[in-house]
């Protein structure tokens, strides 16, 4: 925003996230609370925003995962509860430019659920991608099993899978885009819906958040527990819930 201010911007475009929406984890709330302090700076400068889901097979997706281990006969290792949307990236940056083109000071672009797009299973799309390069997924009941047996059942065109239900921090079942608070345009637009924010803030509140970063930058070191702590203090409503397990320890 200090930049876009010295070069005397027209208009800002961020990317948010469809974790924005009733955040459960770091990433959302961090990304809620840049919008928050997005609504303060739309009194003297026009933003717009986006929120997308997944980007699939994105580098450091769960499906980029996928597309590593199949190349080097590895086991898959997905939940089998956690539902996701996802957007190709032609996708996500048509939304982004809508966005950035036509949307109104203070408008966060997001694609509309349809019958073509829709919530799928990560397990779910494990098989999928098995099966689309000719092999049959084999569950497994345990990593160790998955592990032991992924030479053999690789040979025989069955490739082996450790499906789980999610226990790791800051998983939704699904994603939403939208809260029930917030106004919605969903009629200018046929596949995308558009939030109509007002410039609801607490300037006080965002004054303390970023004195608490600063202190705890001065001090020089800090713990996710002080920054969590931080965040309750704009967000009071965050769902945050340490499981103190990550699905990037998943095998």
């Amino acid at each position: 925003m200090r930049l876009a201010r010295k070069a005397s911007v027209k208009k800002y475009f961020c990317v948010s996230t469809d974790k924005a929406a009733n955040p459960v984890n770091m990433m959302g709330a961090s990304k809620r609370i840049m919008e928050m302090f997005l609504m303060r700076e739309s009194l003297s400068q026009n933003i717009s925003m986006a929120r997308f889901a997944n980007v699939a097979f994105s580098d450091g997706s769960l499906l980029h995962g996928f597309n590593q281990r199949f190349a080097k006969r590895q086991p898959f290792s997905a939940p089998n509860d956690v539902r996701r949307y996802f957007v190709t990236p032609q996708e996500s940056g048509e939304l982004c430019l809508l966005s950035g083109l036509l949307g109104e000071n203070r408008d966060i672009f997001f694609p509309k659920l349809n019958k073509k797009l829709h919530f799928i299973t990560f397990s779910e799309i494990a098989a999928r991608f098995l099966r689309e390069h000719n092999y049959e997924p084999y569950e497994c009941e345990t990593e160790n099993e998955a592990r032991d047996r992924a030479e053999e059942l690789i040979a025989k065109k069955h490739w082996p899978c450790y499906f789980f239900k999610s226990d790791t921090t800051g998983e939704k079942d699904f994603e939403e885009f939208f809260t029930d608070k917030e106004a919605l345009d969903l009629k200018r637009f046929e596949t995308v819906g558009i939030i109509r924010n007002q410039p609801d803030f607490d300037e006080t509140k965002l004054d303390e958040f970023m004195g608490g970063i600063e202190a705890l930058r001065q001090n020089g070191t800090w713990t996710k527990d002080d920054i969590v702590k931080l965040y309750f203090g704009l967000l009071p409503e965050f769902a945050h819930k340490e499981t103190g397990k990550y699905l990037d320890q998943r095998m």
